[in-house]
């Protein structure tokens, strides 16, 4: 996924997060509901622990595919769009879930305070969720529960 990049991670992984940053989802959780198309992670990565992986939803052929994603549907820009908006640092290539990954592991970053507003700002399609959509219903607005959950938001408890 990255050579020639290394990091030390100062904190024991799921703990000491930041006060204002609070997932409801591990990346193992997610990877295992499906996100990103099962085309987030192509391979095994020595870097993340094994367990993450062994009930994890992938791609086999190194497409994305819907079916793969929990609500079964498209919710995601390429990554060449988030690029092109400036979202992606040069240490966390891949986009956010990366920094995700890395932070939980442990990692603490230059970059952390800007990926924490970001995910805050994720709670404006919870909330759009929340005062469109009956409690519980999972068929309602089934792109914005997926963005949501990449963004390691649970949409099920919506």
């Amino acid at each position: 996924m990255q050579s020639g990049y290394s990091y030390t991670r100062i904190e024991k992984p799921g703990e000491n997060f930041h006060p204002d940053f609070k997932p409801h989802l591990t990346p193992q959780e997610m990877l295992e509901l499906g996100i990103f198309g099962g085309c987030y992670f192509s391979e095994k990565l020595a870097e993340f622990p094994k367990s993450w992986f062994k009930k994890a939803k992938f791609s086999t052929d190194g497409k994305k595919h819907k079916e793969l994603n929990y609500y079964n549907v498209n919710a995601s820009q390429p990554l060449s769009v988030w690029k092109a908006k400036g979202w992606i640092h040069k240490d966390d290539p891949h986009g956010w879930f990366q920094w995700y990954c890395r932070y939980y592991l442990g990692r603490r970053h230059e970059d952390d305070e800007r990926q924490i507003k970001r995910w805050k700002a994720i709670t404006r399609h919870a909330s759009q969720i929340i005062h469109n959509c009956r409690p519980g219903d999972q068929h309602c607005r089934p792109r914005q529960r997926q963005a949501i959950l990449h963004w390691a938001y649970d949409p099920r408890k919506l």
